[in-house]
């Protein structure tokens, strides 16, 4: 009878370490994804592991292994949470809006409509490159990571859907 997963963690195993990785790391992010931002997701999940490696002695193969990796999860992003400095801005640092009557505002708002609009139009690949790298501040690196591309075709994506977005914005401007 082939030894449990459990049991070979618990007992210190490489291999198992491994196989727990490859079994549960979607699931540790996807709990992770609740709790944090998405940008610390890959470091915390790595503490997490490094933690079920450091601990794995304690243990208790007859319990539930994802139980025992939530529980393990949720302090530690707890831990991240309390230790991460969120940025502040002075009050006097914030300009008030230029015109009473909300002018700007509209303004502001107008061109949001349009790059939504002209967002809209291209195409799947071109918007969701432009979008990880403007909205969710992505390098290109870390977008082609994500979306599991070459680098070349981020940057191909790119640089083809910002020619297409301006042409489009230059037309609904005129």
């Amino acid at each position: 009878m082939p030894e449990t997963l459990e049991h070979r963690l618990a007992r210190g195993d490489d291999d198992a370490l491994a196989e727990c990785y490859r079994t549960h790391a979607a699931l540790v992010s996807g709990y992770l994804r609740k709790l944090i931002p998405p940008q610390d997701i890959e470091d915390v999940r790595q503490i997490v592991f490094s933690e079920v490696w450091r601990s794995a002695h304690r243990y208790d193969p007859t319990r539930s292994l994802e139980a025992w990796l939530l529980g393990i999860t949720r302090k530690r992003a707890i831990d991240h949470l309390r230790t991460r400095t969120l940025t502040t801005v002075p009050l006097d640092a914030v300009t008030d809006p230029t015109d009473t009557d909300g002018r700007d505002t509209a303004e502001t708002l107008s061109r949001r409509d349009q790059l939504t609009r002209a967002l809209a139009v291209l195409p799947a690949p071109q918007r969701q490159a432009i979008e990880l790298a403007y909205y969710a501040d992505l390098t290109q690196r870390e977008i082609a990571a994500h979306l599991n591309v070459p680098l070349g075709t981020v940057k191909a994506r790119t640089s083809r859907g910002l020619h297409r977005l301006s042409a489009l914005l230059t037309r609904s401007a005129a």
